[in-house]
C-alpha cells in the first residue's frame, strides 16, 4: 500500500489544470460520450513512463489497485506498468499468469488509449506465441462479439502483434465481425489494421478484401484503411467504383 500511495502522490504532484481540460474534450469524457465520467489529472505520457519505471516491480494486485482508480492517468500508469513486466520476461508461466489478469481486468482499461497501449503487447503476443490459430481466433471473436466497445477494440487491435508477423488472416476475420459497426472508435481501429496489413503484409491481399467489403465499411474506416495506398487505387475506393462482380 504505501508504494501505492507514493506512486499516487507523485502523479498528483503533476496536476496540470490546463491540460486536464484539453485531455477531457480530447477524450470525450461528457455525458453520454464514451469516456464519461473519467477523471483526468493532465499528465503528459512522457511523464507517466518515467513513473512506471520507477514502480515497475509492483505486484499484480498492486497494480490491480491502480487499475480500478478513477483517475485515467493512474490507470494508464497500471497499464505502462503491467505491459513492462510482461515484455521484460520470456517466462511462457509469467507470461500466462499477467495474460489471465490482464483478460479478466480488460474492463479497466476503458479507453481507446488503454486499449491500444496493452492490447497487442499482450493479448495479441499471448495468442500469436502460445495458442493455435483456432484457438486464437475463439477468443478474438468472443471479444469482437461483445457487446462491449472496450473489449471489442482490444480484438481488434491485439491483431497488431500478428500484422508485424507478417498475418493478416486474424485481422480480416475481426474486421469481418466489426465490418457493419457504425461506432467511430472501432471503425477506426478497423481501418487502422486494415491499414497496417496493406502498409506491413501485402497490399495485394489489402485490396482484394476491400474490394470484397468497402462498399460495406463505414466511411471512416475505408479512409483509415486506404491512406498508403497510391492515389488512384485511394479514388477507386473513395468513388466506390467497385467491381459489382467482386460484391
Amino acid at each position: 500500500m504505501e508504494k501505492i500511495l507514493a506512486l499516487k502522490f507523485e502523479l498528483e504532484a503533476k496536476k496540470n489544470k490546463n491540460q486536464a481540460i484539453i485531455l477531457k474534450r480530447f477524450f470525450k469524457t461528457a455525458p453520454n460520450q464514451y469516456g464519461a465520467g473519467d477523471i483526468f489529472w493532465g499528465i503528459k505520457v512522457p511523464a507517466l513512463r518515467i513513473i512506471a519505471k520507477k514502480y515497475k516491480d509492483l505486484n499484480l494486485n498492486e497494480v490491480f489497485n491502480l487499475l480500478k482508480d478513477p483517475v485515467h492517468e493512474v490507470r494508464f500508469t497500471a497499464a505502462l506498468i503491467l505491459v513492462g513486466q510482461y515484455e521484460a520476461t520470456t517466462n511462457k508461466g509469467l507470461h500466462r499468469k499477467i495474460y489471465q489478469f490482464y483478460c479478466k481486468n480488460l474492463d479497466c482499461f476503458n479507453n481507446w488509449d488503454l486499449i491500444d497501449l496493452s492490447a497487442y503487447k499482450i493479448l495479441g503476443h499471448y495468442l500469436y506465441n502460445y495458442k493455435s490459430y483456432q484457438e486464437r481466433l475463439v477468443i478474438l471473436k468472443d471479444l469482437a462479439l461483445s457487446n462491449n466497445m472496450w473489449r471489442q477494440r482490444a480484438a481488434m487491435v491485439s491483431t497488431f502483434y500478428f500484422i508485424k508477423k507478417g498475418r493478416y488472416q486474424e485481422t480480416f476475420k475481426i474486421a469481418d465481425i466489426l465490418l457493419n459497426i457504425k461506432e467511430d472508435l472501432l471503425a477506426k481501429a478497423s481501418g487502422w489494421m486494415l491499414r497496417e496489413v496493406g502498409k506491413r503484409v501485402s497490399e495485394k491481399k489489402l485490396c482484394l478484401y476491400l474490394d470484397k467489403n468497402a462498399l460495406k465499411m463505414p466511411a471512416i474506416a475505408r479512409l483509415y484503411a486506404i491512406e498508403r495506398l497510391d492515389k488512384k487505387t485511394r479514388s477507386r475506393y473513395l468513388l466506390r467504383k467497385i467491381d459489382k462482380k467482386l460484391q
